[in-house]
């Protein structure tokens, strides 16, 4: 018999990160249909249709929870929000990425919902050091990562963004617990 993990649930002030579901698509894909928000990932496309959302819902219900888990982000009041993910890939520490649905920039969440993933890693995860990134021309990502404890590392890579269909730079940044 083998065991099915439940999927972690997280809670802030005003957030809950939570597992992305079916009735979540229609507004992932109207949120994330932003060039302003896929410009800025490494993987989002664009345009991000509904079949984007129903594959991204699906890898999401896959993957290896040992090496990757990714969180909506449901505001309390204005429900779904955005999307957080920690994964692992070829740095040491897992990478953390996220993205705000554009008429919530401003009011906080992104830092919140990182606050909450980092406390997350740490404890349930048994994690010590998370990365993350952010484009050279997105100094406001920085700010969020800066307010969540994350620090510069002075590394810049280049980044191949799915949506500009270009390269950018990514200032790299790490979060020790």
């Amino acid at each position: 018999m083998c065991a099915i993990e439940p999927s972690p649930v997280v809670e802030t002030r005003r957030l809950v990160l939570r597992s992305p579901g079916a009735q979540d698509i229609p507004r992932l894909a109207a949120f994330a249909n932003d060039p302003s928000i896929a410009r800025m990932t490494l993987r989002m496309p664009h345009p991000y249709g509904v079949e984007d959302a129903e594959e991204f819902v699906l890898k999401v219900a896959v993957q290896d929870p040992a090496r990757a888990r990714t969180f909506l982000i449901e505001h309390e009041d204005h429900g779904p929000v955005g999307v957080i993910g920690l994964f692992e890939d070829a740095d040491p520490a897992p990478e953390v990425g996220y993205w705000i649905a554009r008429p919530f920039w401003g009011r906080g969440f992104a830092t919140e919902a990182l606050q909450g993933a980092t406390a997350w890693a740490s404890k349930a995860w048994k994690r010590r050091a998370l990365m993350a990134g952010h484009f050279s021309d997105n100094p406001a990502s920085g700010r969020v990562l800066e307010k969540a404890g994350f620090l510069y590392t002075g590394e810049v890579r280049r980044g191949f963004s799915r949506a500009r269909g270009a390269e950018a730079e990514t200032r790299r940044m790490v979060w020790l617990a």
